[in-house]
């Protein structure tokens, strides 16, 4: 699964730049090219790779592919979450060594490494016929035109997940919109001032997702020239909702992922998650004494008629430039994330499929986890994954651009103050640095 793994983010800096100028040295000895063929050649063949991942599943799916391939041999590396990792891949790049063949990186980062051309472009092995495989949302996150830079391995739909029983407790209805939202957290705290609707201490990937769900558009990357909005006319319908949470203390500072973020959302002292479709194996896991008192709703809307939610989360499995079996990487990765019995054990361990054969399962859909009273959630989620319809991008650095979110927009937060004056400081630092990585950067 897509375990979301609070991160304290140093100050990363992925040199955009230097790295597309080292980009000839980080290929080590292949280049695009190859066919299908090749794939079925390498794999009969065998031999050695490594993978660099961190979801819980990497373990048994690499058994389950060795089993099926035993002349080829994939040794799991876990480099880190993350930013963590990205920060050795990027050693890696700019050593000209030193990178596994196959790596797991999330959606928001492989522009950024795509950008310094230190992935390898797999259209020329076929995966441009895998496109029908997965969600349109997720396969849009791991290709450019017609160059696909690896494979979707999960994805995340927002939902609601909330507190059946906290709701129970104090007559609060399932809001459907932004504005009974905001009502249901004054209510709630109000009646309970240790209680908030949710924890917010300020959280990057969180801000793009409800600014994609508004409609906004912040950035856009055509070539070297980049533009960046962070009042466009979406960030504006979200922070005028989320600041009045923000402003008059409705939301919990407790940092996620923490021992105290667990514990609170035991406890109902946080009564909703508004998260990736990813989340009902943390709960589970993480928060097993509220079993029974959890249920999924579809993402609140501004107006309350048509669905519409975002991505949250989620990650792909690349294969690297460095690769000196690029045929063989590919066929695993193509395994991997492609086939039956590689996202059987990918969802037994509790991740939320990409593949729409997966998604439309009515043993996937028509499951009743006693954890949720029953409740079938997949029927929920897979409706929010088809609910997704901006076409948000991010920056050619977004990595680093997540990086100074909490020097930011983070203030905000602490000081309980208005978004805008964080967003504005958080586009200044983002032209700042995309100037200095040799981009021509624009602001609307």
């Amino acid at each position: 699964m897509h375990k979301r793994i609070r991160r304290g983010l140093s100050a990363l800096a992925i040199g955009v730049t230097a790295a597309i100028a080292l980009a000839a040295c980080a290929s080590g000895g292949s280049s695009a090219g190859g066919s299908s063929s090749d794939i079925d050649s390498a794999l009969a063949k065998g031999g050695t790779l490594t993978y660099w991942s961190w979801t819980p599943s990497a373990k048994a799916q690499v058994a389950a592919f060795e089993k099926q391939y035993p002349k080829v041999k994939v040794k799991i590396v876990n480099a880190g979450t993350g930013a963590d990792q990205y920060t050795k891949l990027q050693n890696t790049i700019k050593a000209g060594s030193g990178a596994p063949d196959v790596a797991q990186i999330e959606y928001y980062a492989i522009p950024q490494f795509s950008l310094s051309e230190s992935l390898l472009d797999l259209s020329s092995y076929g995966f441009n016929d895998l496109k029908s495989k997965f969600a349109a949302s997720t396969w849009s996150s791991v290709t450019n035109g017609d160059k696909v830079y690896g494979l979707p391995q999960d994805s995340g739909p927002m939902a609601l997940f909330y507190n059946k029983k906290v709701f129970d407790e104090h007559g609060i209805a399932v809001p459907k919109t932004w504005d009974e939202y905001v009502t249901a957290a004054e209510k709630l705290h109000s009646a309970d001032p240790n209680a908030y609707i949710a924890a917010d201490s300020g959280d990057a990937g969180f801000t793009t997702s409800m600014i994609a769900q508004a409609g906004g558009t912040p950035f856009t990357t055509k070539g070297d020239k980049v533009s960046i909005n962070l009042a466009d006319s979406g960030v504006q319908k979200w922070t005028k909702t989320w600041n009045q949470l923000v402003e008059k203390g409705l939301l919990s500072k407790t940092v996620g992922w923490t021992d105290d973020w667990y514990k609170q959302l035991g406890n109902g002292e946080i009564a909703t998650l508004i998260t990736g479709a990813w989340m009902p194996g943390n709960l589970e896991a993480s928060v097993a004494d509220a079993s029974g008192n959890w249920r999924v709703a579809p993402m609140p809307t501004y107006d309350g008629s048509k669905a519409a939610t975002a991505n949250n989360g989620g990650s792909a499995e690349v294969v690297m430039k460095q690769t000196k079996n690029p045929a063989l990487a590919a066929g695993f990765l193509k395994w991997l994330n492609s086939s039956k019995e590689s996202t059987k054990v990918f969802m037994e361990s509790g991740g939320f499929p990409s593949t729409t054969a997966d998604l439309e399962s009515s043993s996937f859909l028509n499951e009743e986890p006693s954890y949720f009273g029953g409740q079938k959630i997949n029927e929920v989620l897979v409706d929010a994954s088809k609910a997704s319809d901006n076409d948000f991008t991010y920056l050619p650095y977004q990595v680093y651009a997540n990086s100074v979110y909490a020097d930011t927009v983070g203030q905000s937060y602490e000081k309980g103050t208005s978004l805008e004056s964080g967003l504005k400081a958080w586009q200044d630092a983002l032209v700042k640095y995309g100037k200095q990585q040799g981009f021509t950067v624009s602001t609307k």
